[in-house]
Formats: structure tokens, sequence, C-alpha cells
């Protein structure tokens, strides 16, 4: 964005999920009269509704969202895609208002609307389709392996149970034949915006409770229907997720149901503990607890 932004502020509602984001980014809007950008990497897609735990339909209703229901499941988006859109949508809003709001639990996300992404080269699209293709052929073990003998520097970051990042450190070395590590340089981008950065916790057993119960309550929502809808594009590395590939599982008969939405509470409690220690390291993050009566009134009150 070219125009002078200076004296303009983004809220950054960030944790981990279900802690309560979604509530407090509304209040938190609606008190400064602005619109959110969705921080999540997956409910930008319009057929991932149930288990991507979007705003309902109200909510949605109440304040302007960019971010979601953007694209088919069928696109691929990355971060470095998300912040040029991001910062598109800032400029629209702050056309209108001198705050925006952001919310979401995709750590990479959020750092590159505040800090920016280090530049890399294009991948090979062929080479990303192949290997795509044989890690759905293969599984994890598979990719893991490839990374080890391939990657050495990036498996030795320790990110080797996270297969969309292992996906993207394979394709890198195979397209440009060096390691994505050497990109990381970390240099924060010079933004002519605020960021204020407001980290929600939980004591770990409160949150973990009212992951079971998400879980539980997008079953009884349907979550079973929807991931039906999605089985032929079961393969696309969108849906490659927590929600989705237990119950693909499931229907492929590897799990009965009671066991795939077990799975789901357990991976998406290990998915929270992730998320918890990328926001932990961010030394900009204020934290408060998300069930603070007076939250919005101590955000506000950040200088």
């Amino acid at each position: 964005m070219s125009a002078d932004l200076t004296g303009h502020t983004v809220y950054v509602i960030a944790g981990p999920t279900a802690v309560g984001k979604t509530s407090v980014a509304i209040a938190l809007a609606q008190r400064l009269r602005t619109a959110i950008i969705s921080a999540d990497s997956r409910q930008c897609y319009r057929e991932m509704t149930i288990g991507t735990a979007k705003p309902s339909a109200e909510e949605l209703a109440a304040v302007k969202h960019y971010f979601i229901n953007e694209f088919s499941v069928a696109e691929s988006l990355t971060a470095a895609d998300f912040e040029e859109r991001s910062l598109e949508y800032l400029h629209q809003i702050f056309n209108d208002s001198n705050t925006a709001v952001v919310c979401g639990g995709t750590g990479l996300y959020v750092k590159a609307l505040c800090e920016g992404l280090d530049e890399m080269p294009d991948i090979d699209e062929q080479v990303a389709y192949d290997v795509n293709a044989e890690y759905a052929l293969n599984g994890l073990g598979w990719l893991q392996q490839r990374v080890k003998l391939e990657d050495e520097a990036f498996y030795a970051t320790g990110e080797i149970k996270n297969p969309a990042r292992l996906l993207r450190a394979l394709i890198f070395r195979r397209s440009t034949g060096t390691s994505i590590t050497n990109f990381r340089k970390g240099e924060r981008k010079q933004r002519n915006f605020r960021c204020i950065k407001i980290g929600l916790e939980l004591p770990r057993e409160e949150l973990y409770t009212r992951i079971n119960e998400r879980v539980d309550a997008m079953m009884a929502h349907g979550l079973l229907d929807e991931v039906k809808t999605l089985y032929p594009l079961k393969e696309h590395k969108n849906l490659q997720t927590v929600g989705y590939t237990e119950l693909f599982n499931y229907l492929d008969g590897e799990y009965n149901l009671e066991e795939a939405v077990n799975k789901i509470k357990q991976h998406t409690r290990n998915y929270a503990k992730r998320q918890m220690t990328w926001f932990r390291k961010d030394e900009y993050m204020h934290w408060f607890n998300a069930d603070d009566p007076k939250l919005i009134e101590k955000i506000l009150a950040i200088k």
C-alpha cells in the first residue's frame, strides 16, 4: 500500500483454536465500528464451513468480514497470497476507519500481515503436483523420510509432524535445488500502520474441554455430511487438515466413527498446543484470559 497510513492501527486477535477469538473480535470490531480480516488458512474456502468453525451467518452479518468464503477449496493459497490480499483489504477498510481487526489462529498468516514474509523463488508446479501425488499414495512416513534424505537442514528444525510444512520443504528443494531454510532471513518489513497483538488464553483443561465440546457440536451440526461431499477431493492439500482427514479415514474404513471423533479431539488438542507454542514466541503479544469480562476495555487501553 502506497498511501500514508501512519496513525492507523490493526488489532490482531490470536490464540489457540476454540479459545473464543471470534466473539472477542466481533465485540471489538463493533466497538471500533470497523471490519474484520480472517487470518485462518481454511475459513477462506467456501466448502469448508462446519469443520473450520467459521463465524455463524449472524456473526458474519453483524460485522463485515474479509477472507472468509472467498475461494473454492480447489484453489491453493499461500501465506504470501494472504500477505498481499490482507494489505489490499486494509487499504479498503482504512478508507472508512483508522482501525481494523484481524482474527485467526494461523500464526504464519499473522506474521505475514504484521511483519511480512521472506522473498521466495517460484516453485515448479509439476514438481508440486508430483510430490503431493506421492504423498497421497505413500503417506506421512514416506514424506518424513524423503525430507530427511533430501533436506537435512529443514528436517533438523523439528517440524517433522506437520505434513504441510514437510510438503512445502520437499517441493521447494526439488524445485530450486536448495533448502527452504536458506531463505528464512527473518527480516521484518516496515509497515506504515501499527499492529497491536492480543493473545487469548485459558487454563489448559478448560481449553481442552471446549475443544472436545466443539467437536461434538460440529458432529451434531453435520460435519460428517460436509466431509462426505468433499470426499472426491480428499487428496487435495487444503483438505489435509484436522477434522477432515480423520473422517476421510473413517469413510475409508480405517476407524469406526467413535474412533474418528476421538482422533479429531486429540489432534485438535495437539494443534492448539502447537499454536500456543508459536504465539508464545512472539514478544509483541499481549496476553489476556479469554473470559475476562473487561477484556475489550483492556485491549483498547493498550498504548
